[in-house]
C-alpha cells in the first residue's frame, strides 16, 4: 500500500494495519478498500497540518472541522456522506481493537442526501442501442458482445472489462464476477450469447493478431479495454441511435435492474445478481416500478 509521505508515520502505520483488517478480517472488496483510503489520506493530511501526529489525538473537534472545511469548499453531499463513513470506519476500528479509550467519529453526522431515482433507458431505447453496433469487422462484433453482456447481467462497467477468458461460460450461460475475494455468478440469455459466440469465432482472434490475452474483451491493439474506452463507445452508439439521455456505462446497469424488478423478478435474486450489499439500494427499482404503476393508474383509470 502506497501512503503518502505527508502523513505522519504513526498514523500510517494504523492505516496499514487498518487495510490489511478490511482485507482479511471485513473481506471488503477492492473497491472499497480503495475508497477508504483516498478519503482517509485526505483527512490525515489536513490533521498533519494541524499538528495531529498520532490517532490518540484525535478529537471530535478536528473531525467536524474537517466536515466542515470539506462544506465551505463546495464538496457535494455525496463527497462529505463518503468520507464521514470512511471516518467512523476507521475510528470504529481504533476503538474496537482498543487503540483508542473514546471514538472521536460517534458524533459525526452525514448531510442528508436526496436521493434521485437513477436514469434508465427505455426497453425500446435499449434495443436501439443493441442494434447499433456495425457487425461487419471485428470491433463491432465486440462491441456488440460488450453491449449484450452489459445489459443482460447488470454487471458493472470495471467488471465487464476485468472479464478474463476463464470468467465466461458460453456452453453454460453464466459469467462469474470478481471483486476480490467475493465472486458471484449471473446468468444470461440467448441474444447475449449469440453475440459472444461470434465474438469468439469472428472477433476476438482478429483483434489479438496472433497474441494471446488472459482478459475476454480487448482492444485493437490485443489488450484489455479501458474505462474510458468503453465509455467513449457507448457514447457514440447512444448518439447514433438518438438517443439524448444522459447515458453512461452505470445507466445500462440500472436499467438491467429496473425491467427485471418491473416484470416481476424477485428483488432478493435481483440484489445477489448485481452484487449490492444492502437491499435498500436494490430497492431505489421497486419504488421505480411502484411510482410508474401509479402514474399508468392516474392516466388509465375512469375514477381516478
Amino acid at each position: 500500500m502506497t501512503v503518502n509521505k505527508s502523513i505522519a508515520p504513526q498514523i500510517q502505520e494504523d492505516l496499514r494495519k487498518f487495510v490489511s483488517y478490511l482485507e482479511k478480517e471485513k473481506n471488503a472488496s477492492n473497491s472499497t478498500v480503495m475508497s477508504y483510503q483516498r478519503d482517509l489520506k485526505k483527512l490525515f493530511t489536513y490533521l498533519e497540518k494541524r499538528g495531529v501526529e498520532r490517532v490518540q489525538d484525535i478529537t471530535a473537534t478536528n473531525l467536524n472541522a474537517y466536515i466542515l472545511q470539506m462544506e465551505r469548499e463546495g464538496f457535494s453531499t455525496a463527497s462529505v456522506s463518503r468520507s464521514i463513513a470512511s471516518t467512523r470506519a476507521f475510528c470504529h476500528y481504533l476503538y474496537k481493537k482498543k487503540i483508542i479509550s473514546d471514538d472521536p467519529s460517534e458524533t459525526l453526522r452525514p448531510p442528508h442526501v436526496e436521493k434521485k431515482a437513477p436514469e434508465i433507458l427505455t426497453v425500446e431505447e435499449v434495443a436501439q442501442l443493441l442494434d447499433q453496433p456495425d457487425g461487419s469487422g471485428a470491433k463491432g462484433i465486440r462491441d456488440k458482445a460488450m453491449l449484450e453482456l452489459l445489459y443482460a447481467t447488470g454487471m458493472r462497467v470495471s467488471e465487464l472489462i476485468s472479464l478474463k477468458t476463464e470468467d465466461v461460460n458460453i456452453q453454460m450461460s453464466y459469467v462469474t464476477c470478481r471483486d476480490g475475494s467475493r465472486e458471484r455468478v449471473i446468468p444470461f440469455g440467448t441474444e447475449a450469447s449469440k453475440a459472444l459466440k461470434r465474438y469468439l469465432e469472428e472477433g476476438r482472434g482478429s483483434l489479438l493478431k496472433d497474441q494471446e490475452s488472459e482478459y475476454f474483451f480487448t482492444n485493437c491493439s490485443g489488450k484489455g479495454m479501458s474505462r474510458q474506452g468503453f465509455w467513449k463507445l457507448l457514447k457514440q452508439y447512444a448518439g447514433s441511435a438518438g438517443i439524448t439521455k444522459d447515458i453512461t456505462p452505470h445507466t445500462l446497469r440500472h436499467s438491467f435492474g429496473a425491467h427485471l424488478v418491473q416484470n416481476g423478478a424477485d428483488l432478493r435474486a435481483v440484489q445477489e445478481m448485481m452484487g449490492h450489499s444492502d437491499i435498500s439500494t436494490t430497492q431505489v427499482y421497486l419504488d421505480m416500478n411502484v411510482k410508474r404503476v401509479r402514474e399508468i393508474y392516474r392516466k388509465a383509470h375512469p375514477r381516478r
